[in-house]
């Protein structure tokens, strides 16, 4: 196995191509199908001259992004939400997400490709251009309560389908084959959208968690 990873610089992606085969061949007829399944990906999405090809590279960071904030979110930011009042911490959550009036650089030329699929870009740009704009009026209204609640309600469930609708629209376009046309955007769906789908889960758990009533005082 040494051998095979190292040899000449043999990337890993083609290690595991050629240790599908070697363990597979001393394997019995049962095991094989699951090997197989486990190593052939890397080895169907390995192009000519042994590197990674964009759509593995993009799937990769886009898996890796939403790993590395779960673990931050989960040491860091979770304790503290899940303390606050409930008031407090859906301010926080929008705050975050009144940022995405951002997202129109997916349609802003000279910042990504002219190729980039305009199914995508669209939606994806004036979806997060609603969310941003609910999110601020949510934190303008903090001291009309019922307003903010309304708004909070409402940037959650346009983000939270504008996401689920973007990923669609990528998978229909193929996106990930063609990430690199995303430009200088490449970051938000890899780095700032993990983080926003994993805030959206935590709002709606805050609006549906029962809250503690305290007992009367005498």
């Amino acid at each position: 196995m040494l051998h095979l990873v190292h040899s000449r610089g043999e990337p890993l992606i083609n290690a595991c191509d050629h240790l599908r085969t070697a363990v597979a061949a001393a394997t019995d007829q049962a095991t094989r199908p699951m090997i197989a399944f486990f190593f052939l990906p890397y080895a169907r999405h390995q192009p000519k001259g042994g590197n990674m090809s964009p759509e593995r590279i993009f799937q990769v960071h886009l898996v890796l992004g939403y790993v590395a904030w779960l673990l931050c979110f989960g040491v860091y930011v979770w304790p503290k939400l899940k303390a606050m009042d409930p008031f407090d911490a859906q301010r926080v959550i929008a705050t975050l997400h009144s940022f995405r009036f951002f997202g129109l650089a997916f349609i802003m030329p000279g910042v990504v490709s002219p190729q980039l699929p305009a199914s995508f870009a669209v939606f994806a740009a004036y979806g997060d251009l609603a969310t941003g704009v609910l999110a601020m009026l949510a934190l303008l209204t903090a001291r009309i309560r019922p307003l903010f609640w309304l708004f909070v309600v409402a940037f959650n469930v346009v983000g939270a389908t504008d996401l689920i609708f973007d990923y669609y629209h990528a998978i229909q376009a193929g996106l990930p084959a063609m990430a690199g046309q995303l430009g200088a955007t490449y970051a938000i769906p890899v780095i700032y959208v993990p983080l926003l789908t994993i805030t959206h889960v935590t709002a709606f758990y805050l609006m549906l968690r029962p809250q503690a009533r305290t007992a009367p005082s005498y």
